[in-house]
């Protein structure tokens, strides 16, 4: 079989429509050939985002709890943002909320994962970065709308994953960027 990985496919697209154009997302139907035939697919055309699973000197993971009106609930997150500045790498997206969102920068970065959120309804990829070496940083950046409440804690990262598993903690990109952080943690403390 070889290396096991998603493929990319090219299908023809027949047409394409802007169903509905959204301050920061688009809905899009699609028509393309497929096989012998053809179908039709709505879906949530996305910019993308960066998120960052921060992790201070005692292994606490830095989470933020915001309001999130879809799922009428005040979930759980780690700082994310849209790729939403032209020509922005998405570590420097990562960067730039890190800061915003809960005033903090890292002296180390690593890759962690880049994830598809919801490959059946939308093109939205999402970078996620481990961040370690974290340091306070004094900002000017305005918090509105669900960011003006934002509470921000620090949690042992064991505590994160054992949220997760247990289904407490059900913010995809924190369960699946939580679950990668400890699994590279895992094993640096192997390697050593």
């Amino acid at each position: 079989m070889g290396e096991l990985r998603d493929e990319r496919v090219d299908l023809e697209i027949i047409s394409t429509d802007l169903v509905y154009e959204g301050a920061v997302w688009n809905v899009r139907s699609d028509t393309v050939r497929y096989g012998d035939g053809q179908m039709t697919r709505q879906y949530v055309e996305h910019p993308g985002a960066a998120a960052v699973v921060a992790i201070d000197e005692d292994g606490r993971v830095v989470l933020i709890q915001q309001y999130r009106h879809p799922i009428k609930e005040r979930d759980w997150e780690i700082p994310a943002g849209l790729l939403d500045v032209a020509g922005e790498p998405p570590l420097e997206t990562a960067k730039r909320e890190l800061t915003e969102e809960v005033d903090l920068e890292a002296d180390r970065w690593q890759h962690l994962i880049s994830m598809h959120t919801t490959p059946g309804g939308n093109d939205e990829v999402v970078h996620v970065f481990l961040a370690r070496g974290l340091r306070s940083v004094e900002t000017d950046y305005e918090r509105e709308h669900e960011e003006s409440d934002m509470r921000v804690e620090r949690v042992p990262l064991a505590e994160v994953v054992d949220g997760v598993l247990a289904g407490r903690l059900r913010n995809g990109i924190l369960a699946t960027g939580a679950l990668a952080a400890a699994e590279v943690l895992r094993r640096e403390a192997a390697a050593s």
